[in-house]
């Protein structure tokens, strides 16, 4: 079990993969990744029931976790290796043609710790609900997790699947919104406003937790109640409070840096704001 200290060092240096990798494809996503490092460090060093060594497709008996905006992949690159799924040296492989780390994560690489491709938005919901519903069908106790952004869920299929998930009482599942205000074309207040989600998601009979995903202890007391609010009748959505870029003062709350790798000078500078803790890849 990581202690906050621990999970905020791995979150530091995380950030600084995502720099680095970003950069070094000259290609990429860093902003949402940037802001997801604290949740990814939290989920899979401390929250989630998981096992590196022994991983298998199926997750049987252990919770699972699908990235449905698969655009913030060098998060969930970084993370994974850092957790011992794949050696961390292969983070240098980012975005290389024929090698397993592409910029949205696919399966015809078997790449351990992603179970289904992703990038395509609004489908990764639907993707979470049948694994929890198979773990249901199985008896299997563990929980589904999937992750989400405030752009994405503008696609419809988001609400088709939160519907359904609610109707068929799908309460092994959490899934998280990475509530930080932008996407690529703007504010999304601007692009098409999702006004108040914490309504709508009741107004589907989904259990909601909020909380600040870039403040570590925060996010940790709304993943715990999430948990908690589990095999209760009712899926859960966590709302979590972020700013795009979090950790890099010229990236943060700059829908700029949604999709664009920041040249050598930026990640010097970058990386001068992001202390190295576990050393780097």
């Amino acid at each position: 079990m990581a202690n906050i200290k621990e999970l905020e060092d791995i979150s530091l240096q995380v950030r600084r993969d995502i720099i680095r990798m970003v950069n070094g494809a000259q290609s990429g996503h860093p902003g949402g990744s940037m802001d997801c490092a604290n949740l990814m460090s939290a989920l899979y060093f401390e929250v989630m029931d998981i096992d590196p060594k022994n991983y298998t497709r199926e997750g049987t008996n252990e919770d699972m976790f699908f990235l449905s905006i698969g655009h913030i992949s060098p998060v969930w690159y970084s993370v994974l290796s850092r957790r011992g799924y794949f050696p961390i040296k292969e983070l240098g492989t980012f975005r290389k043609l024929g090698t397993r780390l592409q910029g949205h994560p696919s399966f015809h690489s078997n790449l351990p710790g992603v179970r289904a491709a992703s990038g395509s938005l609004g489908q990764g919901m639907s993707v979470a609900v049948g694994a929890a519903l198979t773990k249901k069908m199985n008896n299997d106790k563990k929980i589904v997790f999937s992750l989400h952004g405030d752009g994405e869920i503008e696609e419809g299929q988001i609400w088709e699947a939160a519907m359904f998930a609610a109707s068929n009482k799908v309460d092994n599942l959490i899934s998280i919104i990475d509530y930080n205000g932008v996407q690529i074309d703007g504010r999304t207040d601007d692009v098409c406003s999702s006004r108040d989600l914490k309504a709508k998601f009741l107004a589907f009979n989904w259990d909601v937790v909020e909380c600040d995903g870039n403040d570590m202890n925060s996010l940790l007391n709304g993943l715990k109640q999430a948990k908690n609010k589990c095999f209760k009748g009712k899926p859960v959505m966590v709302l979590m409070k972020t700013y795009m870029g979090f950790g890099v003062d010229f990236m943060q709350d700059n829908n700029a840096w949604h999709g664009k790798a920041p040249n050598d000078e930026q990640t010097q500078q970058a990386l001068s704001q992001l202390k190295e803790t576990l050393g780097d890849y």
